[in-house]
């Protein structure tokens, strides 16, 4: 076919490499206006940029599609850019924008979204992470006949994907991008056949979308809970939690953590105040929980690597009874 195709990030430029590989014509992309990054803050193309500028694919990056929002020339332009690029369909992975009805009427195949999530369950924007936070054994890919709705369209074709209880969203992300390239691949070689399933009422879910603030590790929380949430928001924004030293209070990042059950019988440790380390050695440091211990092992300084709890141990010892709290 002749595709749009609409994406900004890494998920979305596995998405199209795939649909370039089984031979369809991308005849333009839409993305994200390039933003700055790295320590010189210079712009930077998105990924989905960059694949096009290697293929020599046309890019347009207009920051809305509103025809009466706040760019109505820039959303004008781009609507001339979309009709003469004469495509059958758009696909769209995380582009970044909602969606105007002219863009849905537009082509004949209308709009196909690739969404990394068992919909209606983890509707939005980080339906990766939530999927990690909420404890979910299992996700997929959901191709989905867009609408003027959030991710409320019917669906096509469905892939699920099992969470390892390892994984963390940086390792579950490139395993569905793989299988989103995969899905709308095989959801586009027999298009007009497949069956549009309205999504179920019952099950829906918002993935909203991660804040920074979400980063500070509350104690008070069970371990269980903690130790999802390390996962979850590994790449980012990484867990946080305040350590008092000699010369002030610095911000430790936590990146892999394993919960532990309490013993049934009272002990020093499982009464301890959520906060308190209770012991600090190479297998990890163990930190009492508003229910269970969590024990980190992997760890990170301001400015440092991530490292190892024995590692990490030996630049920042940690002693028992000291507490990891603001």
């Amino acid at each position: 076919m002749r595709l749009i195709f609409a994406g900004t990030p890494e998920f979305a430029q596995v998405a199209l490499a795939a649909l370039h590989a089984a031979g369809h014509e991308i005849a333009l992309v839409l993305t994200q206006p390039d933003r700055p990054a790295g320590r010189g803050m210079k712009l930077q193309p998105s990924p989905v940029k960059q694949w096009a500028l290697d293929h020599q694919v046309p890019v347009a990056q207009p920051r809305s599609l509103r025809l009466d929002g706040k760019y109505p020339e820039e959303a004008a332009a781009a609507r001339q850019t979309l009709l003469d690029a004469k495509a059958d369909a758009m696909i769209v992975a995380a582009y970044g924008l909602i969606l105007p009805q002219w863009v849905l009427d537009l082509p004949p195949k209308g709009c196909l979204n690739i969404h990394a999530s068992l919909l209606p369950r983890w509707r939005g924007a980080a339906p990766i992470h939530r999927a990690i936070e909420a404890g979910d054994t299992q996700t997929g890919i959901t191709i989905m006949q867009m609408d003027a709705g959030l991710d409320t369209g019917d669906m096509l074709l469905v892939l699920p994907c099992d969470i390892a209880p390892e994984d963390t969203t940086a390792v579950l992300h490139d395993r569905l991008a793989d299988l989103g390239g995969q899905a709308i691949v095989q959801a586009l070689a027999s298009l007009d056949s497949l069956p549009r399933q309205p999504q179920p009422l019952a099950g829906v879910n918002y993935a909203y979308k991660i804040d920074k603030a979400e980063a500070a590790l509350d104690w008070a929380l069970s371990a269980d809970v903690l130790a999802r949430r390390i996962r979850a928001f590994d790449p980012f924004p990484g867990m946080t939690v305040p350590l008092a030293t000699a010369s002030g209070v610095e911000t430790l990042k936590l990146w892999q953590a394993v919960a532990v059950a309490e013993v049934a019988e009272k002990t020093a440790a499982n009464t301890a105040q959520p906060g308190t380390v209770l012991s600090a050695d190479a297998t990890g440091v163990r930190v009492a929980c508003g229910e269970g211990q969590l024990c980190l092992t992997q760890l990170q300084r301001p400015g440092g690597k991530r490292l190892g709890a024995a590692d990490f141990l030996r630049g920042c010892p940690l002693q028992p009874g000291q507490r990891l709290v603001a």
